[in-house]
This record gives C-alpha cells, sequence and structure tokens, in this order.
C-alpha cells in the first residue's frame, strides 16, 4: 500500500513510479514507461533501415529470456499457443514485448507482470485485430496461468484476430 503524503493526502508513488524529473503526484511517464518508449523508438529505428531489430523470433526470445520467471514461463507458453492458433503470424517486439504481428502491424502481445511492476500479467490485441463485438468488447486479458481453458480461449481470440 502506497504510503500516503501528509501535506496532500495524496498517495505517494516509488521513487521508480514516479515521473522521470518529476516530483511525486505530477502527471507524467514513469521511468518504466520512458523505457519502453525508448524501446519501442529503436524499434522502428532498426526495423527502416532494414536490420529487423525489433522483429523476429529471436528478438522476441531475447527479450523473453531476460524477464523473471513467472513472466517467462507464461511468454513462452503464450508463444506456443499463438503460433499453433495462427501460425502465419510474425513473432515480434513491441514497446519491448513479446508480440506478433500480420502483414507488419502488431495484432497482439503479452505485457509481463515485470515491465511496469503490475500485479499480474496481460494478453492484449492491438486494433489491428479484429475482435469488435457490437459497441464494446475487451481487448487485455490478465493472465495468471496457462491453465487449458485459458489456452484455449487465447486460441480462438488468436484465430479470430488473424481472421
Amino acid at each position: 500500500m502506497a504510503e500516503m503524503d501528509r501535506a496532500t493526502t495524496a498517495p505517494k508513488r516509488a521513487a521508480d513510479e514516479r515521473p522521470a524529473g518529476g516530483k511525486a503526484g505530477e502527471a507524467g511517464f514513469t521511468a518504466a514507461e520512458k523505457a519502453a518508449v525508448r524501446e519501442r523508438a529503436a524499434e522502428l529505428k532498426a526495423a527502416r533501415r532494414g536490420k529487423g531489430a525489433g522483429s523476429g523470433l529471436e528478438e522476441m526470445m531475447a527479450k523473453v529470456a531476460k524477464l523473471p520467471e513467472a513472466d517467462r514461463v507464461l511468454a513462452e507458453g503464450i508463444h506456443q499457443v499463438v503460433m499453433r492458433a495462427a501460425p502465419q503470424l510474425e513473432p515480434t517486439t513491441w514497446y519491448g514485448m513479446p508480440a506478433w504481428a500480420k502483414d507488419g502491424r502488431s495484432l497482439c502481445f503479452f505485457q509481463p507482470a515485470s515491465k511496469f511492476r503490475a500485479r499480474y500479467a496481460m494478453f492484449g490485441f492491438n486494433d489491428a485485430a479484429r475482435l469488435d463485438d457490437g459497441r464494446m468488447w475487451p481487448v487485455y486479458f490478465a493472465v495468471t496461468e496457462l491453465a487449458p481453458e485459458v489456452e484455449e480461449r487465447i486460441a480462438a481470440l488468436v484465430r479470430k484476430a488473424a481472421g
């Protein structure tokens, strides 16, 4: 639980959650968010130069290998599920996270809990994924374990998204 700032009664943010160069309570990006943006900029720059960094199975798996064990196990399992469900998708990275692309656009991604010190990891879809269902539908899913029913739900969503 966050400690309360007695002067403002607002919760204090941990140093790594504070906006870089800012004070607690100020609006802005956290250090982790800024790092993710820098990773995305590097991915785009490398792709423009044709170096392939930010794309490909090797780049993605290198990022996965650096994850804490719980996130690594989920990322590896989700990668297997995605590739079985839609083998035409291209493994890549997106903001430094494992992702899978269609026609060069990130379709879905795995956000490790450790990336932003979140309570749980998430599997999400970008707008390229055609998951439209009425006027509102989920595009992020908390993932705590890859049980068979979770794997099947991910596979079904990926198949629909990859359409």
